[in-house]
């Protein structure tokens, strides 16, 4: 039998191409990260709900399937944990509330129905701030997620257990979302790859407002070629998803792998002036001669921010208050702080001011669209501040500026979900105090093809892995 650390250390690629060719088994597999969770997980408090039985049991029918020659997905054996805002049929769904502290869906999401179907095995779900609300990963009913580099930070969110998963080698695989910076955020924090996909790549349901295409889901892995193979498992239309685009393909003849000289790169310059702070504008500022040595034309250039904050907030605000409003009408004191301030600020909006947001979010759609065509993409930061105390809900400053709410410091993430570009963080250096810091490279709408592949290039320039030490 493999050793188990080295089944967990893998690559989902390699795991899965091991376990195809039956040189590893899903039991060898799903065993080694239930071991190693039951190693680690007490540090970092990644996993909340564990479903290991089950997970053993579904590891046993597909080494029957793969052993009576059935034909396998493209998952097939990989053990995946998915966020806790994911229903899941059987297994415990909390949102990460007390309000649903005991709730067990009858259903799987759209999301988990696909990734099982392609045949990942489901270890469990992972930690979330109350309703995805805010990128600090912690909640009342599960407390704080911790970062996998340094125990005394934030690990982000609201991906953040899903990222502390995969970065301590508990998952290959986990699923997250995305609404201002929630599958980036954490992946730059925790020094793996998450992608924010275009709008309609990756179909959501349930989804109570399944025309408003701000929120996205996504995946999050080790390396950019992990998320090429999950991306390409859950992408694609269903009629539960009237937003839903095209599936995602490899073009025919095509490698990940490619050419990137040439390739014209916009690089940021203050993001209409947003704080940010010095040791994170140096790591990102540094990785420009990467890019020049890769051959691309890098050149300082920005597309007009005019309306993106004032947008973003008002269609968030507008969002929660008919998401949440009544969960904080009916118990007020079950609910955080600064999800009944996002829920009274919604309130305030008048059916004006939510028109004149989704005219401003048009605008800025094709102000990006336009900017890339002139280039083919943008590189800018993930996060304006490194991972912060774990005890501290959000930044209060960066850079000597007062961060007046806890969205205030995710500027240089949400202004990117309203041009509704896709986007990624791939990780890119450390701070001096040895903690992750990832960069943004922002595509074309629905070009995550040549995002993979230009994020691939730069994975493999700077060569960023360096593990935690759990």
């Amino acid at each position: 039998m493999p050793n188990s650390d080295s089944i967990c250390e893998l690559s989902a690629v390699a795991m899965a191409a091991e376990i195809a060719a039956g040189r590893l088994s899903a039991r060898e597999t799903v065993a080694a990260h239930l071991a190693r969770i039951e190693k680690v997980n007490p540090a970092v408090n990644a996993l909340v709900t564990l479903v290991a039985e089950r997970a053993l049991a579904e590891a046993a029918a597909a080494d029957e399937r793969q052993a009576h020659g059935e034909r396998l997905g493209s998952l097939h054996g990989l053990p995946a944990a998915h966020k806790d805002l994911q229903p899941t049929a059987g297994i415990r769904t909390t949102f990460g509330s007390p309000l649903f502290a005991n709730s067990v869906p009858s259903e799987d999401s759209l999301l988990v129905e696909r990734m099982r179907a392609a045949g990942a095995i489901t270890l469990g779900k992972t930690n979330t701030p109350e309703f995805g609300a805010g990128s600090q990963t912690f909640n009342t009913l599960f407390g704080a997620t911790r970062n996998p580099y340094d125990l005394t930070k934030t690990c982000g969110g609201s991906t953040g257990g899903g990222a502390v998963a995969l970065a301590t080698g508990m998952a290959a695989l986990c699923d997250g979302s995305d609404l201002g910076g929630s599958l980036r955020n954490p992946a730059s924090y925790c020094n793996v790859v998450g992608l924010r996909p275009s709008a309609g790549r990756v179909p959501a349901w349930p989804l109570p407002m399944a025309w408003a295409p701000m929120s996205v889901e996504g995946p999050v892995a080790r390396t950019v070629a992990d998320i090429v193979l999950f991306l390409q498992a859950i992408s694609g239309p269903d009629p539960r998803a009237p937003l839903a685009g095209e599936a995602f393909r490899i073009p025919p003849g095509e490698s990940l792998e490619t050419e990137v000289r040439g390739t014209r790169i916009a690089w940021w310059r203050d993001l209409g002036g947003i704080p940010m702070d010095p040791e994170v504008r140096n790591i990102t500022n540094a990785q420009r001669g990467v890019f020049e040595a890769l051959g691309c034309v890098v050149e300082e250039a920005e597309p007009d921010w005019t309306g993106a904050d004032e947008t973003f907030r008002t269609l968030r605000f507008w969002q929660q208050n008919l998401r949440l409003g009544d969960a904080v009408a009916a118990h007020p004191e079950l609910v955080k702080d600064t999800i009944r301030w996002e829920v009274e600020q919604g309130a305030r909006l008048t059916a004006r001011d939510v028109g004149l947001a989704q005219l401003k979010h048009t605008e800025i759609y094709h102000r990006m669209r336009l900017f890339l065509q002139r280039y083919d993409f943008f590189v800018l930061p993930v996060s304006q501040v490194p991972p912060f105390d774990v005890d501290q809900p959000w930044p209060r400053e960066i850079a000597g500026v007062r961060m007046e709410t806890y969205i205030d410091w995710m500027q240089s993430c949400y202004y990117i979900s309203v041009t509704g570009a896709p986007s990624m963080s791939v990780p890119a250096g450390f701070t001096a105090a040895g903690l992750p810091v990832g960069i943004q490279i922002v595509g074309r709408h629905m070009g995550e093809w040549k995002l993979l592949q230009m994020a691939r290039a730069f994975e493999q320039a700077v060569n960023i892995r360096r593990k935690p030490g759990l």
